[in-house]
């Protein structure tokens, strides 16, 4: 269990610049996306305006942050030992000017810290690192990208790599890392993959998570900075897929890939398996007729998932253009075939778009359908899974299963036997 202590930050400006990939580079300004949680009768609230753009979120004094954790403390009743405080923002955490402040004031809780997504470009002297060691951090997210630091300072904009590097490496030897590469074809990836992998290893980091570069609208960037890099050429799902594969074939390291996949508890999805269809008896039965809208990355495995429930006669599994089912928005069901559409179509839970509009852009070809959400989320990437067991990510999977058929069948046209 963590409890987040969100020290706030900027993208850009709390970071010390750019990344060179960064997925908020070139937003200039956030247009309302439209979502689950606006009014009904408005497109555009925080969560699909200023939230998903991080653009006006200040790094906050130290005393706010640990107010904030000392209530969620007390609201909480917390009584589980793995308990840990999570210190991240929308700003590189390793930036915040009162990081050491603030962890020194966390460690006289007697609560673990683990530091969120940090690049360690803040760090222009090792030593910080065993500063923070000391104050109670026993774990830390950490974007490497490459243990090359000419590639690091080009990339990252880092002003001190040869230091960040030696901040990781003390954190490496002495607590908990999970270490991040964003990869890039003919970048870091090939013999500069290797390289790092093998340095990491070395170091004692306990795992790396490989993530797919986005340069374009339908890879996930929905905030009008597309291309990120121009001529660049992200690697295809199948290829980035199969690095992962022979990545985590080589090392010893504990590696996971997002959008896609963990090798050793097989999420995304590992529902999907046939050696698992043994756990689809425990669910509902579908009785309606609906249509699953999703991503292009998750459409096979949903329609494997319904096939295994033998309710393809049910239920059709009909893919958008775009990877990520949480990152659709309204062009993408502008674009959707509609005569592929049931009566009834569900369409993930955290998509943005506006319910209403959703509704009007579904219903465009003159077919009364009734358009519903399903859940949040139906399986884990490897952002989360990395700490999981198979277990664990089929339970989750059997949650989400469960609500998404319950929605299919509340929803949904109901079969009547002849």
């Amino acid at each position: 269990m963590q409890i987040i202590a969100d020290v706030g930050g900027i993208p850009g400006k709390d970071c010390r610049g750019y990344c060179k990939y960064c997925y908020f580079r070139k937003v200039k300004e956030t247009t309302a996306l439209g979502c689950k949680n606006c009014s009904p009768g408005k497109i555009g609230c925080e969560t699909c305006t200023v939230s998903v753009s991080e653009t006006k979120n200040e790094f906050m004094p130290p005393f706010f942050v640990l107010g904030n954790v000392q209530n969620s403390l007390m609201m909480g009743n917390f009584q589980d030992n793995d308990l840990k405080i999570n210190i991240s923002g929308g700003g590189d955490v390793s930036c915040y000017p009162h990081l050491l402040e603030l962890t020194s004031q966390i460690n006289q809780l007697g609560i673990p810290i683990h530091m969120g997504y940090t690049s360690g470009k803040g760090i222009d002297d090792a030593k910080i690192a065993s500063d923070l060691i000391s104050h109670g951090v026993e774990e830390i997210t950490f974007t490497v990208f490459s243990t090359d630091a000419i590639l690091r300072k080009k990339w990252m904009s880092d002003p001190t790599p040869q230091e960040s590097l030696k901040a990781l490496q003390i954190f490496a030897e002495n607590i908990e890392v999970h270490a991040a590469s964003v990869i890039i074809p003919g970048v870091n990836d090939g013999d500069k993959l290797y390289e790092t992998c093998t340095q990491l290893e070395n170091w004692g980091a306990k795992a790396l998570i490989l993530m797919r570069f986005a340069n374009y609208e339908n890879q996930g960037l929905i905030l009008g900075n597309e291309p990120i890099i121009k001529g660049i050429e992200p690697h295809t799902i199948s290829e980035f897929g199969d690095l992962v594969k022979e990545i985590n074939k080589e090392f010893d390291l504990r590696i996971t890939g997002t959008p896609l996949y963990d090798p050793e508890n097989n999420a995304p999805f590992a529902l999907s398996l046939n050696k698992n269809k043994e756990y689809l008896t425990i669910l509902p039965q579908i009785t309606s007729e609906a249509t699953i809208l999703t991503s292009k990355i998750a459409a096979p495995f949903i329609k494997k998932i319904i096939k295994n429930l033998d309710a393809e006669d049910l239920v059709n599994v009909y893919a958008v253009e775009k990877d990520i089912g949480c990152l659709i928005t309204y062009k993408d069901l502008e674009k959707a075939d509609l005569s592929q559409l049931k009566e009834t179509v569900l369409i993930p839970g955290r998509a943005f778009v506006h319910d209403k509009q959703a509704t009007e852009l579904l219903t465009s070809d003159g077919v009364d359908r009734i358009v519903a959400r399903g859940p949040n989320k139906l399986s884990v990437d490897g952002e989360m899974s990395n700490t999981l067991t198979e277990y664990d990510v089929i339970e989750k999977e059997m949650e989400a299963f469960y609500e998404l058929i319950e929605a299919i069948n509340f929803f949904g046209v109901r079969k009547t036997s002849e």
